[in-house]
């Protein structure tokens, strides 16, 4: 992978958010917009162009077809049909997985040979879906998984103990979804265990930890109640991940990943799991330490998307 060349396929606002920090981070040489309605791709190729005078580097962008993915390094899938209000991400499943397939053997027939990063949901069911259609090896395809929903989680912590978010260390993992939850027992603020945290702050305490994974859990619900969608925050998580990528930096993130029967759940799935991240992909799932209430927690995320997933003939 010695281009970092992405190609985004779908200008929606996950996508377009995507494009906008790429820009502005200057996090790759060439960007690709391909959408169903090319002329908006066009469009928005164009205003971004038009940034370019005030961006951190020389990027090159442009609207294209799916003949783009040939030598693209990362193709990033966001197309897909927008979460309703009050409809939950496995409800989006037989709306977007159609749509996933058709892209995928889009890209395909290009001979793509890089990684596919997915972020339309359900995510894990629909990274495992693109998995399926690409042929590609199971290291080269990435959902965004708990990434985002990670996240949230420091932030809300941060706000609690008023120290900066980048200094949390902790996890969300299972299904991007409903079921997913914090792994305290691997959470950290600096180098310090969170449970010795708040024994020795009066900032936070036990009760709070729920409030802080409730209100993860229903974050997305309570921003597309009020502005329909959200798409800044999981935009700035896909640039990480990118990075991670084309930088070669094997930093560990919670992205969706094939467990094949991790921590005794059911296989062929993908869930959201700490990973290590380079320019091959996945490089491995870091195994994490998981007391039996946890471990139960991340079974039932995982026959949820087992469940799912063979009601589609997986």
């Amino acid at each position: 992978m010695e281009k970092s060349k992405v190609v985004i396929v779908g200008t929606g606002f996950v996508g377009m958010s995507y494009a906008y920090a790429l820009l502005n981070q200057g996090a790759v040489e060439e960007l690709v917009l391909i959408d169903i309605n090319h002329e908006k791709a066009v469009g928005e190729a164009m205003d971004l162009n038009h940034g370019l005078p005030f961006a951190p580097r020389k990027m090159t962008i442009r609207a294209g077809d799916y003949s783009e993915c040939k030598d693209a390094g990362l193709v990033v899938i966001t197309a897909g049909v927008n979460q309703k209000e009050g409809e939950t991400r496995i409800q989006l499943l037989n709306r977007n997985a159609s749509i996933m397939k058709s892209v995928v053997n889009n890209v395909m027939a290009s001979e793509f040979d890089g990684i596919i990063l997915v972020a339309s949901n359900p995510v894990d069911i629909l990274a495992y879906v693109a998995w399926k259609e690409s042929g590609l090896p199971v290291t080269k395809v990435i959902g965004s998984g708990t990434s985002l929903d990670t996240g949230r989680l420091r932030y809300e912590i941060s706000r609690f103990v008023n120290i900066d978010s980048r200094n949390i260390h902790a996890y969300i993992l299972g299904e991007h979804g409903d079921s997913e939850f914090v792994s305290w027992s691997n959470a950290h603020i600096g180098a310090k265990p969170i449970q010795d945290v708040i024994n020795s702050m009066e900032e936070i305490n036990f009760e709070d930890l729920e409030t802080i994974a409730k209100s993860v859990r229903v974050a997305a619900y309570d921003i597309i109640k009020r502005k329909k969608a959200t798409y800044y925050g999981i935009g700035m998580a896909l640039v990480r991940i990118t990075q991670a990528i084309f930088n070669n930096e094997n930093r560990i993130m919670p992205v969706s990943v094939l467990s094949d029967g991790l921590y005794n759940c059911k296989k062929d799935i993908f869930i959201g799991l700490p990973a290590v991240l380079n320019r091959d992909g996945i490089h491995h799932v870091v195994k994490l330490n998981l007391p039996l209430d946890e471990e139960n927690k991340l079974q039932k995320s995982a026959t949820i998307l087992r469940d799912n997933l063979e009601k589609m003939g997986y």
